[in-house]
């Protein structure tokens, strides 16, 4: 797709209407003045179709705007930031369809009101700059809206794992193996694998894996433990299989080019944790949890570890199946990070299965609640010097009288040095998950009052606040400023 003639024709297509609009024409009356068929100016002001010259000059003549006006890509304040929004592509690079939406749609909306869009696009990229919103920021929240939407599982791509399983003799009953990953990579794919150190590369010291393309040739790091080294493996598989060419080349990513390779990226990891985590085995292995009416910790953690990957694998696999399986679409999940001698807790990853706003990211260096799972679990696997620390409690939310019940899981982050991670998922407790969950009423959780940040928080005499509730007193301060002038009007009315 030519992206410059594209937006040549979008951008005069735009002005046509704007024009047209301006001099209180309808399609219809345009067409009956010009002698040119409504549906073609239709497809003009759409952007599908750009008139040769003589009809330009006819469509000025009849709506008294000079040609250079009509031709040129310069627009007026009003259209300025949509053409920016037309000229980037961003239009082009994130597919629309995944969520029902058509281009023409959009440039409809923006012909139809262009202030009031060129008001919200405008606030839109304010927003972004000034929370150093990056483009890559922006491809991640669009994915995770497209996986919200899905409640985050795929039909299609689980049973592309089923058929593969199929195809290659491998039982989904039993965990495969890293044997078995590696000699479909290598006899199937024709993939060389070779380890590196990549720690003897300052720059590389963060990667995992590198592929190259021209000689299919998989490098991984040799400090990557089994868990990891499966989840890579499967991905690779993933990305063949699925005949995904479009991809990322490093495990973890560096930048993303485009959308495309964003959910690319997705589908290759999705495909990956069901093979590794078989739904019905996963599914099987829950319900033998959750027949157990005293669970301790140690026995979650033993679900988890009878895998053999990683606890953030095992979770994502959580967030698809607890909505298709179990019914439970009122989830969120979480990855915090946290380095060893600061005081800086923060979200990397976030995806709430669900309309609910708690907890979510703060992009303003606000602190996050202390008394969060998610934080105790950093906290102690540094204290106890633990490899997995794992936890669970049910966390109320103050403002909103929502309880979810929490697991979380502490390790050491395989990407970061001196830094602990916590992943964690939250289920909303309400009576049908109490149905399931029948430990939910048990003694051994602990309910802990809880908030999102320490500045939006107002739980009283709270030993972990780490700041003041500076947000929430400013709150209270304009609700109280505004009472006192609703009885000044009231007096004077």
């Amino acid at each position: 797709m030519d992206i410059e003639k594209d937006y040549i024709k979008l951008i005069f297509g735009l002005k046509l209407k704007q024009v047209r609009t301006q001099k209180n024409l309808s399609l219809f009356g345009l067409a009956k003045l010009t002698n040119l068929s409504k549906s073609y100016l239709n497809e003009i002001e759409k952007g599908k179709k750009y008139p040769k010259t003589d009809k330009i000059l006819l469509l000025c003549s009849h709506l008294d705007v000079p040609y250079d006006q009509m031709v040129s890509l310069k627009l007026d304040n009003n259209l300025a930031p949509i053409g920016e929004i037309l000229k980037s592509g961003i239009l082009k690079e994130i597919p629309l369809e995944l969520f029902g939406i058509q281009e023409a749609d959009l440039i409809d909306i923006i012909a139809n009101a262009p202030a009031k869009v060129n008001a919200f696009i405008s606030t839109i990229i304010e927003i972004a700059q000034h929370y150093n919103l990056s483009r890559e920021s922006f491809f991640l929240a669009a994915l995770r809206s497209y996986q919200e939407a899905h409640s985050n599982y795929f039909e299609d791509l689980e049973e592309k794992v089923i058929a593969f399983s199929k195809s290659f003799q491998i039982n989904l009953d039993s965990k495969i193996t890293i044997e078995e990953l590696e000699a479909i990579l290598k006899e199937e794919y024709d993939y060389t694998i070779t380890e590196i150190a990549f720690t003897d590369q300052e720059a590389l010291g963060d990667l995992r894996s590198i592929y190259v393309p021209k000689s299919k040739t998989l490098l991984l790091s040799t400090e990557i433990d089994d868990p990891q080294r499966s989840f890579i493996l499967a991905k690779e598989i993933a990305y063949n299989y699925l005949k995904i060419s479009d991809r990322l080349l490093t495990f973890s990513w560096i930048k993303f080019d485009n959308f495309d390779q964003v959910l690319h990226n997705f589908y290759a990891s999705y495909f990956a944790g069901a093979l590794l985590l078989p739904r019905q085995l996963v599914v099987g292995k829950i319900n033998d949890f959750l027949n157990n009416e005293k669970p301790n910790p140690e026995e979650f953690v033993t679900l988890i570890e009878s895998f053999e990957v990683s606890p953030e694998s095992f979770y994502q696999r959580l967030t698809n199946l607890l909505p298709k399986d179990f019914h439970l679409k009122n989830l969120f999940f979480l990855r915090m990070s946290h380095r060893i001698g600061s005081d800086v807790y923060q979200i990397k990853k976030e995806l709430h299965i669900t309309n609910q706003q708690e907890p979510h990211a703060n992009e303003t260096n606000e602190h996050y609640c202390r008394r969060w799972v998610s934080v105790k679990t950093i906290d102690e696997a540094i204290k106890q010097n633990k490899p997995h620390f794992f936890d669970a409690q049910i966390s109320s939310y103050t403002h909103s009288n929502n309880e979810y019940l929490v697991f979380s899981s502490a390790t050491k982050d395989p990407f970061l040095h001196d830094t602990i991670r916590s992943i964690s998922v939250g289920i909303l407790i309400n009576p049908a998950m109490k149905k399931k969950f029948k430990f939910i009423e048990g003694k051994p959780l602990v309910k802990r009052i809880v908030g999102v940040t320490c500045e939006t928080c107002d739980v009283k005499n709270c030993l972990e606040r780490a700041a003041p509730p500076i947000e929430l007193e400013k709150k209270k301060r304009h609700e109280n400023t505004d009472a006192v002038v609703q009885q000044f009007i009231n007096q004077f009315s």
